[in-house]
């Protein structure tokens, strides 16, 4: 393989990793845990 392609598919790997990972904590079941600070400082 050539070291081009290697490094394409080592950088896609990664992007696609971090992108569900992000999603997961989004809208997963660790979102529970997040707080809204608008929510916080009502006014």
């Amino acid at each position: 393989m050539e070291p081009a392609t290697v490094m394409i598919l080592s950088v896609s790997a990664v992007v696609v990793a971090v992108t569900v990972m992000s999603i997961y904590l989004s809208f997963g079941p660790p979102s529970k845990q997040l707080a809204d600070p608008f929510d916080d400082h009502e006014d």
